[in-house]
């Protein structure tokens, strides 16, 4: 950044100005996370509680984002600390297993549908990176199946697909070896069928089942059942990533939500209360690549191998079992997905009356925002631009989705990433009103600007 955009921003952001001035010479890149990047500044945060969270220059902030989705409860929910207070009092770390990963996973065991037997891991990445080699393991075969756009961690085995052009590699750095055993197509049914029934090296189909990054491309129950009828005519595993969808579309994920069984889940963020932690789950005779039998040959050549110097650690495993205690009542469910509808429909209803090309859409506490920017595509009516095309909802110019983004902070309002974010049970009745009226300001500015399109 350089020394004007500094100057610009002292006298509202001195904290942040002076942070990011010591985080350029410490932190590779500035941040901790790509997706923290700011415009132009990155936030700093000094609390939250409930829906609310407020920044080193003291701006107040209602939050979309909860924890990169990670956060049903909202921030730091009573019963979630006291849990992990009390844990901190028996010792933090044991290097041991412990009761209470025990509990927790029965508790997992309980709600989610393919949960024979779970391995618990420190993110959403690690249980990525673990269910392929478990797939790899039980199949004997190589390759994953892969759909364009869909975000599976940032490891190099799904180092292809996520990102726009979706046969290029995510990230610098990845052997084109492991790129080879990637194979990314559009979700479409005909072409799985068809690659299924050509590469008999496919260990596994791994998916978002709600659709492309959080389901910013979104796909359907219909989609998934036929998916699931794919891969188990053609012997190849069917792995879900649930690290936002689990626990959040339903209590069991969205595995309870559509009523379709994968053979492997994989979860992050909810399951562990917004603590550092993960699982991998699936049936049991294919979990069974973890066991030791005794065969000497079989324990060193044919099992899987995993490690984890913190895996089910007692704070993030205390957080996590008091977050599923109240994620099995269904209760945060309600309110989280009541509130995000209502935004969902205020929003929409706000770009119609602007006669705005874009339009609202997502399931359950989930929203999404898609916008035509200008001149557009020309088209007169909004239903012509509803669409399933993962090229299209995820290729919004980055100028006006930093735009968006940026005029949503300046009035108090932080989103997950991209367009959109969640709501949470402790989301309010005021949270969404005071987000309305930001968002009708934003559009109309957008509008104004000619930055987004409006129908013909």
């Amino acid at each position: 950044m350089d020394d004007s955009t500094f100057k610009a921003h002292r006298k509202t952001q001195p904290r942040a100005v002076d942070l990011y001035s010591r985080a350029l010479e410490s932190l590779a890149g500035g941040v901790g996370h790509d997706l923290r990047r700011g415009h132009p500044l990155p936030l700093y945060m000094s609390r939250a509680a409930g829906s609310r969270k407020w920044d080193e220059d003291g701006r107040e902030y209602i939050d979309y984002g909860m924890g990169n989705a990670a956060l049903l409860l909202g921030h730091a929910p009573p019963e979630v600390c006291r849990a992990m207070h009390d844990a901190l009092d028996l010792g933090f770390h044991f290097g041991n297993d412990h009761p209470m990963q025990l509990e927790w996973a029965e508790l997992i065991q309980e709600l989610v549908p393919c949960a024979e037997r779970v391995r618990f891991v420190n993110s959403g990445s690690e249980g990525s990176m673990l269910a392929l080699r478990v797939a790899r393991a039980f199949t004997g075969k190589t390759k994953v199946l892969r759909f364009e756009g869909h975000f599976s961690g940032w490891h190099d085995g799904v180092g292809k697909g996520a990102m726009v052009p979706f046969d290029e590699p995510v990230s610098a750095g990845i052997p084109p070896a492991v790129l080879d055993t990637i194979e990314v197509i559009p979700a479409d049914l005909d072409r799985v069928a068809d690659l299924l029934e050509k590469d008999r090296d496919i260990a596994a189909v791994m998916l978002e089942p709600s659709g492309a990054s959080w389901g910013t491309g979104p796909l359907s129950v219909e989609f998934n059942e036929k998916l699931r009828d794919l891969t188990r005519a053609a012997g190849v595993l069917l792995v879900y990533d649930e690290v936002i969808t689990g626990f959040r579309y339903a209590p069991g994920g969205y595995q309870e939500y559509s009523g379709i069984t994968p053979d492997m889940s994989f979860h992050g963020k909810i399951v562990a209360g917004g603590m550092p932690g993960g699982v991998v789950t699936g049936r049991a005779d294919i979990m069974e690549v973890f066991d030791y039998t005794g065969d000497a040959h079989r324990d060193r050549y044919e099992r899987v191998h995993h490690l984890g110097t913190f895996n089910a650690n007692p704070v993030s495993t205390a957080a996590g079992i008091a977050t599923l205690k109240r994620v099995a009542t269904g209760l945060p469910h309600e309110r989280a997905n009541q509130l995000a509808g209502r935004l969902r429909q205020g929003m929409d209803d706000i770009l119609r009356e602007e006669g705005v090309a874009g339009y609202v859409y997502g399931d359950v506490s989930i929203f999404h925002v898609y916008l035509e920017a200008f001149p557009g595509s020309g088209a007169s009516v909004r239903e012509q631009l509803v669409t399933r095309d993962v090229n299209v909802l995820k290729g919004i110019p980055a100028p006006l989705v930093a735009a968006f983004q940026k005029m949503l902070l300046a009035r108090g309002i932080d989103l997950v990433s991209y367009t959109g974010g969640v709501t949470s049970s402790a989301h309010t009745d005021e949270d969404i009103a005071l987000t309305l009226e930001a968002f009708g300001e934003v559009i109309r500015s957008l509008v104004r600007e000619h930055m987004i399109a409006t129908l013909k």
